[in-house]
């Protein structure tokens, strides 16, 4: 895989600017002098292992999903589905799409083109990375990986340069033979481009098919009669920043009838001009027929039909997809000669091979399609993957189902709102509108889709929220289309600035930046090649700047090392107009101080609001003209601007972190060790530590302390997955991620990143300061926790935990004897010595030793211990969350529930006011302090209707209920103890020959005796099961009064109140004689069968006297 930009292609770009533009750009335009180093090997505490305690929650959605490129059925199990997300990692389900599994999540690519089930083997997987399709948002992969087990585990096998596969085939006579179509890098020539074949099970790979450095095989299909007979597909194609050219000279169709030892280039009938992407398909039906789907120039492309093995074709008519670089894919029916499905925006079909063409349907589904399978034992069942995820049909398309519980949704931006209690994040994504949603619920469950809203349709990207009023919202879609949605009503009004009566045509960007100004809530500023400016909410606008790009007919720069012809493939397609702006921020101090920057490498400063401008178009180690991904104007200091640059479709993935001082007249690189390989789209700044940093990177999410000096992984719960926008919830200290492909994330109250220090890192323990903890209580409105009774299918994000967070740092963690002993044990070993068997006593000390923990002691303001909380006790940053209750007096103790509607045993609420906590370590029993106690607020959020006037006298009465609940609770256990105990020593008496009748008749009152004790405490279960009404049992009036008082912040009703005090003035009658039954009269019974010589029932200890 090329690690920089090649070197002709940016020369040749360069040269294009000069001629294009006239200006004099430097020397590094030609040939970046960024050497950068390979990322610092992590030491100390300060790595990323450190931190992986601070774990990002996904939140969905999965309303939407996003876009498939590739799926496989397991040809033994038709409910077993391997799913290739384009940009989500590769997912199965073993029950036909009730639930889904992330296979791919800690590997090194998140992009799949291919995935494959090995026809002989299921659980052997083979997945390609790096889609299969030249769109402007592709993201590139790191080669073939292999699984043996069904996807637990996984093996990159090569071919790394490849970065986009298009098909992996397994010969179905010999597993061990693969073949691999790979596509190349889009951005540039070379790399791993051609036909791949191995014999050996990816140990080793031959190119067994190379057309040139610019061209790659995106498909190949074999005959199923004979395997050795193969058919390749070669695609020409480069993508760049201002353009696409989706053929050339090199694209066409080979054939090979050896195995792919030889082959030969079939033009029989095919268009005798470049050609763009084919897609290609062999029927099943008949082997000796093929299909395809010829992109080329303008008139000359269409769909061909072959009845000779490929040897000559027909043209069948003029259809192409209605965009080869993202479709162009085609599947011959199993059971019909002649009936083939295209990929395209809308699902074609053709029942006559391609003469004439229908929509499949498209009803109450989405559109953009790219693959789909054909059930081979039920011509009506369709699997669909499209833009907007997993669809199936069994009416052949007339009817879909759609997978909502698939979250992969790719989205580009990110924004938040100060919703009160909860926030909402919005943002637009792929294809699949601007949504909006919440960040975390109140409820036992996470936000589940039905909470999630359309703000805009189309393809999404900025969004803003005016902070006055949040039920305004500003959101985007493609080439500057710009609406405010009005939240309360569902009203959107299109505010898109357009040009003026005689004035050139503005250019759009498909990704056109949109900024609220934090100066007046009303002032919006959004630009194409120029910026305007909004003072009323978008309803009038003016340009504040001329055009501030370099103005370069993108039609006069090469591609493929020359100036490409008007008629080329699709020449310019499915591509933004270049020359547009791309970045924009405004100084959240200084009023009036923009900064935009452009797609052809500009950055442009205003310092009165748009009346002046100054360029700059020289930044230290970025190469000329790299497009502008990002600006951040710092909220701390005035003249301080960050700035991310983007080369990425110059095919070099390197960080471009920049920071200037002044205002932009002079820029220095924070990038630091950040990896080579990881194109930074996005930064924001810490609004409290002004050298805290995040920056969102084609493989996850970095922060730095110390403004660049190092960087930091964030990867606790984040799978691998481009991080395309950040942003930070000042209130809360959540920072929130746009990802392409995994939806949301958020990282819950990062706050603790603001005090780490080297000094901190290097302490035994600290505990860090905790943020407000709000009351409330968690509802349902499903009926129950998890799915309750909505099945598996049911999907939620995941919530916020409950209660108060604490965050701490253990420099060490535990460790036991006998690890540590190990350990030694493997050192020496490794060393070449001989290791010293331990003594015994030793190993007798290692089984007894108890493991160490640290604990979490909750006091409230009087210094009175309220519970303590046991912690994760491991090196680096935890957390664990107090849910604001007492301790729970159940003698379960932290038992699951097990039906849908229980909860685990817990106590009543605290009162608000003022906690602290002290974490402690624990070892062999003594406490040893770590770190200073911190105290923090817990307050009622207040969203009951009626709450408690008196909360402390509600406590009370809680407290009250606690300590008649822990003796009830005990009651019910030790009667169930003492009846065990009994039938015990009824069998005794049974089997001693000295003990007669009258033994057994007072075991057998006391049997009754506590049977009717039981009935007043737990219940008559004689009339219940005969369905007859049964007066409360004290245990029923007691556990009412927890169910409703317990789980509610109003007053304790006055039948609540009453229940308690019927049930303490029971419960202590009854209390009184079953104490008198245990302590007494059965220890009196035990004591006459131990004199008889009974066998040992339980509760006796037995007698014995040493006899000569």
């Amino acid at each position: 895989m090329p690690r920089t930009t090649p070197r002709s292609a940016r020369a040749r770009f360069a040269t294009a600017l000069v001629a294009a533009a006239a200006l004099a750009l430097p020397a590094f335009a030609a040939k970046s002098k960024h050497e950068k180093p390979a990322p610092a090997k992590e030491e100390g505490a300060f790595a990323a292992k450190t931190f992986a305690g601070l774990k990002f929650r996904s939140i969905g959605p999965a309303l939407t999903s996003g876009r498939i490129a590739d799926l496989a059925v397991d040809p033994s199990d038709s409910k077993r589905w391997i799913v290739a997300a384009a940009s989500g990692g590769v997912w199965s389900t073993t029950n036909a799409g009730t639930t889904w599994t992330p296979l791919f999540d800690g590997q090194g690519s998140y992009s799949i083109g291919a995935v494959t089930i090995d026809p002989n083997n299921p659980h052997v997987l083979w997945v390609g990375t790096g889609e299969n399709n030249s769109q402007r948002s592709v993201s590139f992969g790191d080669g073939v990986y292999l699984s043996l087990d069904a996807g637990k585990s996984w093996k990159n096998v090569g071919l790394g340069a490849s970065e986009h596969i298009g098909r992996i085939l397994v010969d179905p006579r010999d597993s061990d033979v693969v073949y691999v179509a790979a596509q190349g890098p889009l951005w540039s020539a070379g790399g791993d481009r051609g036909l791949y074949k191995t014999t050996d099970r990816g140990a080793n790979w031959q190119r067994v098919l190379h057309v040139d450095d610019d061209t790659g095989i995106s498909e190949v299909v074999l005959d199923p009669r004979d395997p050795d007979v193969l058919y390749a597909v070669a695609y020409q194609r480069r993508r760049h920043v201002w353009t696409l050219i989706d053929g050339g000279p090199g694209s066409g169709l080979y054939k090979s009838t050896d195995a792919g030892a030889t082959w030969r280039k079939l033009t029989s009938g095919l268009p005798d001009v470049d050609l763009g992407r084919i897609g290609l398909a062999i029927s099943p039906v008949d082997p000796d027929v093929l299909y395809a789907v010829v992109e080329a120039e303008p008139g000359e492309g269409g769909f061909f039909r072959s009845a000779d093995r490929g040897e000559s074709w027909e043209k069948r008519g003029k259809y192409v997809s209605g965009s080869p670089q993202y479709y162009q894919e085609l599947f011959a029916d199993p059971f019909e000669l002649d009936r083939v499905y295209s990929m395209d925006t809308f699902l074609q079909v053709t029942d006559d091979a391609g003469a004439s063409w229908r929509a499949l349907g498209e009803r109450n589904k989405h559109v953009d399609n790219h693959v789909i399978w054909i059930d081979p034992e039920d011509r009506d069942h369709y699997l669909v993957g499209c833009d907007g995820g997993l669809y199936e049909s069994f009416d052949r398309g007339a009817t879909w189902r759609y997978f909502e519980n698939l979250p992969i949704t790719q989205f580009y931006r990110v924004a938040l709102d100060r919703g009160w209690p909860v926030y909402n994040v919005y943002g637009g994504t792929q294809d699949n509108f601007s949504l909006g949603g919440p960040s975390r619920t109140l409820r036992l469950q996470g936000p589940a889709n039905e909470d999630w809203f359309v703000a805009q349709g189309g393809d999404g990207f900025w969004a803003a929220v005016d902070p006055d009023d949040p039920n305004i919202v500003y959101a985007e879609y493609q080439h500057g289309g710009l609406t405010r949605f009005d939240r309360k009503s569902g009203e959107n009004v299109d505010i898109q600035p357009q040009a003026g009566a005689g004035e050139a045509p503005l250019r759009w960007n498909w990704d056109a930046p949109l900024v609220l100004s934090p100066h007046a809530s009303t002032r919006l500023y959004f630009a194409a090649n120029r910026l305007f400016r909004s003072d009323d909410r978008g309803d009038t606008w003016r340009a504040v700047s001329p055009d501030l790009t370099r103005q370069i007919d993108r039609n006069r720069l090469e591609v493929f090392g020359k100036v490409q012809r008007p008629e080329a493939p699709a020449r310019g397609a499915s591509t933004s107009f270049y020359g547009n702006i791309v970045a924009l921020a405004e100084s959240p101090r200084v009023e009036g101080l923009l900064y935009v920057g452009t797609d052809d490498g500009l950055i442009q400063v205003s310092e009165n609001g748009g009346a002046d401008w100054r360029r700059l178009e020289s930044f230290p180690v970025v190469p000329a003209g790299t497009y502008v991904a990002r600006l951040t104007a710092s909220s701390h200091v005035d003249g301080r601007v960050y700035a991310t640059f983007d080369n990425h479709k110059m095919a070099d993935y390197r960080p471009y972190v920049l920071v200037s001082e002044d205002r932009g007249r002079t820029w220095r690189s924070i990038a630091g060790d950040l990896p080579d390989r990881g194109t930074v789209y996005a930064l924001v700044e810490d609004p409290v530590r002004a050298d805290l940093l995040f920056v969102g990177t084609e493989f996850g999410v970095y922060a730095t302390v110390d403004r660049g000096g190092k960087w930091l992984r964030l990867s606790g719960g984040l799978p691998t997955v481009q991080v395309r926008d950040l942003a930070i919830q000042e209130r809360e200290s959540d920072l929130v991620l746009a990802t392409f492909g995994r939806g949301f994330y958020v990282l819950d109250d990062y706050s603790a990143l603001r005090a780490v220090t080297p000094e901190l890192l290097e302490a035994d323990g600290h505990l860090f300061d905790i943020g407000k903890a709000w009351l409330y209580v968690e509802g349902s409105r499903i009926g129950g926790r998890d799915a309750g009774f909505l099945g598996e299918t049911f999907w939620t994000g995941e919530n916020r935990p409950f209660g108060a967070l604490f965050t701490y740092y253990l420099r060490e963690g535990w460790e036991s004897s006998k690890d540590q002993r190990r350990k030694s044990e493997l050192e020496t070993i490794e060393a070449g010595k001989q290791i010293e068997f331990p003594a015994f006593s030793t190993l007798r000390a290692e089984e007894r030793e108890e493991d160490g923990y640290v604990v979490a002691v909750v006091t409230d303001a009087q210094g009175n211990v309220v519970l303590r909380l046991r912690a994760p006790d491991k090196p680096g940053i935890g957390r664990v969350v107090w849910d604001l209750r007492y301790p729970t007096v159940d003698p379960r103790g932290d038992a699951e529930p097990t039906l849908p509607w229980e909860t685990k045993p817990r106590g009543p609420f605290v009162a608000p006011g003022t906690y602290g906590v002290a974490l402690e370590r624990v070892r062999g029993g003594e406490a040893t302090p770590l770190g200073e106690r911190r105290t923090f607020e817990v307050e009622a959020l207040g969203t009951a209707t009626l709450p408690a006037a008196d909360r402390a006298a509600v406590l009370e009465f809680q407290q009250r209920t606690a300590r008649l609940q822990r003796a009830v609770l005990g009651a019910e256990h030790l009667l169930a103890e003492t009846s065990d105990r009994l039938g015990k020593v009824r069998d005794a008496i049974r089997v001693t020959p000295s003990l007669d009748a009258a033994y057994d008749a007072r075991a057998r009152a006391l049997e009754v005796r506590l049977e009717e004790l039981g009935i007043e405490l737990s219940g008559d279960r004689f009339l219940s099961r005969r369905s007859e009404p049964t007066a409360p049992s004290v245990s029923d009036r007691v556990e009412s009064v927890v169910a409703s008082s317990w789980y509610a912040t109003s007053e304790p009703t006055t039948t609540q109140r009453d229940a308690y005090a019927i049930a303490g003035e029971q419960f202590d009658r009854l209390l009184a004689s079953l104490r008198a039954l245990v302590t007494e009269d059965l220890p009196s019974l035990e004591r006459d069968l131990e004199r008889a010589g009974a066998p040992w029932t339980p509760g006796r200890v037995p007698e014995w006297k040493p006899e000569p």
